[in-house]
């Protein structure tokens, strides 16, 4: 009795047409202050010590807050927590990538 046994050959696929790859620049940015209202899988507002408006967050989802070493938090953001929020500018919104929580 014979088993085959399986082969693989290195062939490259190339092409010479062209190819065009499209689509929009995300541009992650990061932001600290305070954490002056936090609402769980909606909106966190953020103050920074030298703006005199606070900053408005969208959470999509759930979100990912973690502490300093990356564990994950389940809990509310305290109003005065220091935080540093990790966004991606999607319109006029500000898409949270993830918060850490560094109080």
């Amino acid at each position: 009795m014979a088993f085959a046994q399986p082969s693989s050959t290195n062939k490259k696929q190339t092409s010479t047409e062209p190819v065009t790859v499209t689509g929009a620049v995300i541009k992650m940015t990061t932001q600290e202050g305070a954490a002056a209202i936090y609402q769980p899988l909606r909106t966190l507002v953020v103050r920074e010590e030298s703006s005199k408006s606070p900053d408005r967050y969208v959470l999509n989802g759930a979100g990912h807050v973690v502490d300093k070493t990356g564990k994950v938090i389940q809990t509310a953001i305290k109003p005065g927590a220091r935080v540093r929020v990790y966004y991606a500018h999607t319109g006029d919104l500000r898409m949270i990538d993830h918060v850490v929580l560094l109080d």
